[in-house]
This record gives structure tokens, C-alpha cells and sequence, in this order.
């Protein structure tokens, strides 16, 4: 989201349209609760406005939760009085925020991925199952019950069977065209115009207008009664103060409240962190709610619910996906319900009457059914077996059961199963090493990473360094779960880019359907060097760079650029950027005696940016004296660590050499070349340029004899190799792949892993 932004059209138009959602389900809720009418209302403006404040979430919508209604009825008969058990609510509320408080919100990480699916395609096939009566007219059921069983002693099935026999006429009119303006009104000729109108207050608008005719016609049609919204209308300022209650403190010893405050603390805080968990799956933008703030939000919204007569509240999957499906933006839409929610009681409870029950059951039919889409069903299955069974035995647990919990807890247990048949290891291996251009971190998965294994990996991604460089190396993992791989989509695409982290992702399978950026494939320990010179090579080098660059350092980074040029895996650099920091000095790691054929340009066969390698070119990478004085200059002077003589496949200055061309000044240069066409003793026959194989060893023969001349014209060169200080290597490039071969019996780096190599091997 763009900082500073309001969104202010987006959610005030997603306000109105969760408004219209949750009024119904807060009366119907306290209706089943055994509760006053009124509590409803005021848990779901305390939701809205109190928590909607409060909490970070941007899309979560908080209310009375149906999930609760049993356990409401149940307490207010145990505990005697609904006073006494708005104390139990305040306890709760407490409870909650000292769950926030000691961070206890973290166990929402552990929720596998394909059972927060699971439930919330399963809330949207049961708010299709509970509003097809309702869109039929049959309204026997409450608004808002999510049970399969129902307090009628229907079911969810049976409703639907019994409504067809008790169908209205009226109500499946109202229903039709409220579907038909809420699918089309997202039209691009409608939207364009009127997009800015939310559809579902126009579908509700229009349905209160023709029921308003069907009543003034006096026809069958009318929809009343029980069909229609029913809150509270008070006749007086003092009969709206009447709705509110205060909690009765004279039981505060009383051991069944606590009892009763504790359950409800429980049950509504797991409710809360599911429903947070699954909001922020649906988030396009992906935004990571803050559950142990959450958890303070609705420990303080419960302790304000209870103390003026409100129910329980929890975050709500239905009302809040009905604010994702409706454009919400922010939490502006969710304060912008429970004010609506407030003005609605306050000032204009008898126009909301007047809104037939089937125009709501539209809009949340349209909501279930982007919450349960067949595409989501081939989407789990093609995950494989480890997403489809939890994610499918949680849809069809969480229906047949009267708990949301339930069905959920059915889903975890079917994971954790799953899960320890293979083994149970460590998630990963973090390593940060130090480099000599910079940190890098390499996060290793181990062979079986699980959904358990989540909220390790996930803290670990949170606190990464801004502007660090991380791998993470997929090459020892046999089964990866799910929900890691999306945590780790997740914090390379949206998290690394808001932090500046490069990211490489290497050796995941292709099953896995990760794309791996920046990796190439070499073997894995390999993989943090390869790194390094994808991301750190990007940086121009600078005085203390070059410092920190040994000779054999030097020769890898050139040697790994080869690699990432042949597979066009090119590092990226902000050329101009380079420019302004080269500006003022140089710094060249390397100098690169190559051929002038147009062919082999140095700096793009080894992936080097501006300022990073001397390029000397000339016609057969021949050694003559001036050149020598650029090679002196590299090294003693600018610092450079390694010299290359670079031949090439193909050379046509070695060619002429081995024809005996005689053309102007090129004779001299090509006869700087004859020692190698002598030194050639394999060929008998055929020793001219014909031959491919005669042509590639006399280029082969220059290389060695020039790396040789160096150390014998040069003794300020020779001194620096027999101190270590630089090396000299011999290559050659091949025109047709592109790959640089180093020959091994002509390179010359005295260092640890050469202590023994003298100069005095390489004279002439």
C-alpha cells in the first residue's frame, strides 16, 4: 500500500457492503445466544470501532461471533443472569490482552496452510448451504448460525429440503435481481460509470424499493415479519440508553465466572488467530497482521463489550471476507462499518427495517461463493497429497460439525499425521559468512521441512538484515511443505523488496514451481561463492575491496563470470552508476591480455563491470614492451591481483603466423608469433592453417610462452608473483561456446595452496 493513502472511495464503499453483512448476523446472533437483542448490536460497534482502531490488521472485521452462541446460551443459564455473564466477558477480555502481552499470538504460525484453506472454503460452502433458505424466504433458522445442526433441530441439509416446501414468492424475486445487480454491477460498462456505488447497497436499495411496491400493491409478494431486518427502535433518547447493561461485580468471586471468562477467552482468541491467519492469506497485498497486538485489540474491545452489555467478540471470517471481496483497502472500511453500524440504531433503525433478509442473503451468497470456488479445489489438489487430504477432511469436517474448532482441529491433527511419518529434522541451516566484498547469509533447508517448521523459518526471513544478500538452498531437501515454499514466495516477492534483501533461490525442484532467481547450476558448495558474484559483483570495486582480493580470488571471480556468461545469467549493475563511482579513481582487480578479435571482449566473457579488470588487446595477445609497462602499471601501481594472457580458438593472427603472411608492419607482429609455430612438434604434416588441430596448439604454445615472457622481461612483475602478491594465469576462449578454459599447467599463484611454486620454474 502506498504510504500515506486512505483509499478512502475503496473503503468507504467496503464499509457500507460489510455494514449490510453484519447487521443481520449480529442480531441473529444474539437471538441465539439467549441474549438481548441489542447486544448483538453493541458487539458488532465495538468491533468495528474499538478493535477496528486498534488492531494492525487492515482487512480483519471483528464482531459477536456465531462460533460462541452455544457457549453464551449455555453461561447466561449457569451463571444465572446476563449481567453476571458480561462479567465473564470483561474477564475475558483481560485474559486476551495478557495473551497479547506475553506474545502468546505466535501460535497462529503454527495453523498449516491447507487447513486455513480448508476452513475458509468450508465457512463459504456453509454460508451457501445457510442462505439458500433465506434467499428462499424460509428464514426459520438465524442469520449468522454457522452450525450444521441447528437450534431448530434442522440441519443444514434438511433447512434447505424444508425451504423448497415453504418457499415465498417475493423472496426469490428480491433474490434474482439482487444476484443479477451484484453480478453485473462489476461489469466495465456498469463500473466505469457507477463503479463508485457499491453494488451491494444498490442491490439492497433496490429490493427494499420493489417490496416497498409489493406492499403498496397489497400483493402476495410482500415480504414482512420475520423476513425482514428486525432491530430495536427506541422512542426515546432514555429507551436507547436502556439497551445498554453494565456487568454485576458482586460476583467477581464467583469461581464459575472465572471459569466462564477463561473458555471464552480461549475459544475466542483461537477463533481470532484463524480468522487473522486466513484474512491475511486473502490480503492481494499480503500484509502480516500483528497477532499478539490482535490479541490486545480484542482483549480491550471484549473488557468495552462487557462493560455496556455487549457479547463476545472475536475476528470474523465472513464479515471480513466480505470486506476483501468488496475492495477494502484499509482498516478505514472496518471503523466505517461500526459507525454505520451506530448511526443505523441511532437514527435510522426504522428504514433498516425495511430490508428483506433474501437481499442480504444475495451478497453473501456471491461472498461464499468466491470463498469456496472450484478453482480452489483443483488448486489444493494439484498441490499434492500433503495440501489435498488436510485441506479437503478440514472442508468436510468443518461442515458436518456444530464448531468451526472442531473441524480445524480435525485438520491439524490429519497434518501433524502426514507429517510424522517422514523424518522430523531441523528446518534449515543459517550460516552467515564473511566475504571479502561483503556478508552473506545461506540458509540451507534440511531433508524434510514440515508446516511445524514454519515459525522458525518465518522469524528468521522477519529479522533479516535491510540491504543484506541471503541464500536459500533447497539441494538437501527431499519434501518441502507447502506452506514454507509460500513463506519463502512471499519474502522474496513482497518482504526482501520492502527490506532492499537480494534474494537467490537455489535447487528447488521443479515440482516445487519456484522460480529460482539468480541460481545456476553448480554443485552446492559452490553455491554461496556463485552468489557472491551475482549479487556482490554488482558493486563498482573500491580501494578496500581490492585490498581484501587474492590472486586465487581474483582467478574465481573471473572463472565464475565465465560461468554466468555462457548461461546468460549476467549479473545485475546500474552501469551509470558505476560510472559516477569510478569518476574520481580506479580500482581493476585483474588485467587481461586478449586478442583484438572482435569476438572476445573481456569484460563481457568474464561478466565485468566498469572499473572491475584492465583490458589490453592486441593481435595474437602477443608481450612486447609497452604492454609490459601496462602490466607493471596494473599491478604496482593500481593494485591488480591477477594478469591473464587470454587466447582464442580461431586466431587469425596465429593463422598468419602459421602461413608465413608477410604484409606491411603485420610482419613484424606476426613474427613475434613464429617461436610457438616452432615450438609445435606434434604436427609432421600439414603445418599451416588448414589444420585445426596444428592452428589450436601453436595458440595454445602462445599463451604459455608469453605467461613465461612476462616473468622474463619483467622483474618488478616477477618479484610480486614470488611474493604472492599477484599471479599470472593462462586461458583460452572458445568462439564457438563461449567458456574459458584455464590451463593448469600454466598458472602461476603462490599462496597457501602453492607455498612451494619459485619463479625460476617459468624462465625461458
Amino acid at each position: 500500500m502506498e504510504k500515506g493513502k486512505l483509499y478512502l472511495k475503496e473503503n468507504l464503499s467496503a464499509g457500507v457492503v460489510v455494514f449490510l453483512v453484519a447487521l443481520p448476523l449480529c442480531l441473529g446472533i444474539a437471538l441465539a445466544s439467549g441474549a438481548p437483542f441489542f447486544s448483538g448490536m453493541i458487539a458488532g460497534i465495538v468491533g468495528g470501532i474499538v478493535i477496528g482502531a486498534l488492531s494492525n490488521s487492515a482487512l480483519s472485521v471483528s464482531g459477536p461471533a456465531a462460533g460462541l452462541a452455544a457457549l453464551v446460551l449455555a453461561s447466561i443459564s449457569s451463571l444465572g443472569s446476563f449481567e453476571t455473564f458480561l462479567l465473564a466477558v470483561v474477564i475475558a477480555g483481560t485474559i486476551q490482552a495478557i495473551l497479547g502481552i506475553i506474545k502468546a499470538g505466535s501460535i497462529s504460525n503454527y495453523f498449516p496452510n491447507g487447513v486455513i484453506k480448508g476452513m475458509l472454503t468450508a465457512i463459504g460452502i456453509i454460508i451457501i448451504l445457510k442462505q439458500i433458505p433465506h434467499a428462499l424466504g424460509y428464514d426459520e433458522d438465524y442469520e449468522g448460525d454457522l452450525s450444521f445442526i441447528q437450534l431448530n433441530g434442522e440441519n443444514s441439509f434438511t433447512s434447505i429440503i424444508n425451504s423448497i416446501e415453504h418457499v415465498h414468492l417475493g423472496a426469490i424475486i428480491i433474490t434474482i435481481v439482487s444476484l443479477l445487480i451484484l453480478v453485473f454491477w462489476d461489469k466495465p460498462a456498469i463500473k466505469k460509470r457507477v463503479g463508485f456505488i457499491p453494488a451491494g447497497l444498490v442491490a439492497v436499495i433496490v429490493s427494499v424499493v420493489l417490496n416497498q411496491i409489493f406492499i403498496a400493491g397489497n400483493l402476495s409478494l410482500a415480504v414482512l415479519g420475520n423476513h425482514l431486518v428486525n432491530i430495536p427502535v427506541p422512542n426515546s433518547f432514555s429507551d436507547f440508553i436502556g439497551f445498554f447493561t453494565t456487568p454485576d461485580f458482586t460476583q467477581i468471586t464467583n469461581k464459575d465466572v472465572w471459569i466462564t471468562g477463561i473458555t471464552i477467552a480461549i475459544i475466542a482468541s483461537l477463533e481470532t488467530l484463524l480468522s487473522i491467519e486466513a484474512i491475511d492469506k486473502l490480503d492481494p497485498q499480503k500484509r502480516i497482521t500483528n497477532t499478539n497486538r490482535e490479541l490486545k485489540a480484542q482483549g480491550i474491545g471484549n473488557i468495552v463489550s462487557g462493560l455496556i452489555g455487549g457479547l463476545p467478540i472475536t475476528s470474523v471470517i465472513v464479515r471480513s471476507s466480505a470486506n476483501v471481496n468488496s475492495g477494502g483497502k484499509t482498516k478505514v472500511s472496518t471503523i466505517f462499518h461500526g459507525l454505520l453500524l451506530l448511526l443505523s440504531v441511532i437514527a435510522i433503525p426504522s428504514v433498516i427495517n425495511k430490508i428483506p433478509l433474501a437481499a442480504l442473503a444475495s451478497i453473501l451468497l456471491i461472498t461464499g461463493y468466491k470463498l469456496a470456488k472450484i478453482s480452489i479445489f483443483k488448486e489444493m489438489y494439484a498441490n499434492g497429497k500433503y495440501q489435498w487430504w488436510p485441506f479437503i477432511i478440514t472442508v468436510v469436517a468443518t461442515v458436518f460439525t456444530q464448531d468451526l474448532l472442531q473441524g480445524v482441529g480435525i485438520g491439524i491433527v490429519v497434518s501433524v499425521l502426514a507429517i510424522l511419518k517422514g523424518n522430523m529434522k531441523h528446518a534449515y541451516y543459517f550460516h552467515n559468512e564473511k566475504h571479502q566484498m561483503g556478508d552473506i547469509i545461506k540458509i540451507k533447508l534440511a531433508e524434510e521441512v514440515s508446516f511445524l517448521n514454519k515459525a522458525s523459518i518465518k522469524q528468521t526471513l522477519a529479522h533479516l538484515p535491510e540491504n543484506s544478500k541471503v541464500i536459500i538452498d533447497a539441494s538437501a531437501s527431499t519434501y518441502i511443505d507447502f506452506d514454507v515454499l509460500e513463506l519463502i514466495k512471499e519474502f522474496r516477492d513482497y518482504q526482501a523488496k520492502n527490506k532492499n534483501i537480494a534474494v537467490a533461490l537455489v535447487n528447488f525442484k521443479e515440482v516445487y514451481n519456484i522460480e529460482e532467481d539468480g541460481a545456476v547450476s553448480i554443485e552446492s558448495e559452490n553455491l554461496l561463492n556463485d552468489f557472491k558474484l551475482r549479487y556482490m559483483k554488482t558493486i563498482t570495486q573500491n580501494a578496500d575491496l581490492q585490498k581484501k582480493i587474492t590472486p586465487r580470488n581474483a582467478l574465481e571471480i573471473l572463472q565464475k563470470g565465465n560461468v554466468r556468461f555462457v548461461n546468460n545469467l549476467k549479473a545485475n549493475r546500474d552501469l551509470l552508476e558505476q560510472v559516477n563511482a569510478t569518476q574520481d579513481g580506479q580500482w581493476p582487480f585483474a588485467i587481461i591480455l586478449s586478442c583484438i578479435d572482435s569476438r572476445t571482449s573481456a569484460e563481457l566473457i568474464f561478466d565485468q563491470g566498469l572499473g572491475d579488470v584492465f583490458s589490453v588487446r592486441i593481435a595474437g595477445n602477443i608481450v612486447n614492451t609497452d604492454i609490459l609497462g601496462s602490466m607493471e602499471f596494473a599491478c604496482k601501481v593500481a593494485g591488480s591481483k591477477l594478469i591473464v594472457v587470454l587466447g582464442h580458438t580461431k586466431c587469425g593472427a596465429v593463422k598468419g603466423a602459421c602461413d608465413n603472411v608477410e604484409m606491411g608492419n603485420l610482419t613484424e607482429l606476426l613474427s613475434k608469433l613464429q617461436p610457438a609455430v616452432y615450438a609445435e612438434k606434434t604436427t609432421t604434416t600439414q603445418r599451416d592453417s588448414s589444420n585445426v588441430t596444428f592452428v589450436e596448439n601453436v595458440s595454445k604454445l602462445n599463451v604459455k610462452r608469453n605467461v613465461k615472457n612476462i616473468i622474463e622481461r619483467s622483474f618488478i612483475l616477477e618479484k610480486m608473483v614470488e611474493n604472492g602478491e599477484i599471479g599470472v594465469v593462462g586461458a583460452m576462449y572458445d568462439i564457438e561456446t563461449g567458456t574459458v578454459e584455464f590451463y593448469d599447467d600454466v598458472k602461476y599463484i603462490r599462496d597457501e595452496q602453492n607455498p612451494d611454486f619459485s619463479v625460476a620454474d617459468l624462465r625461458l
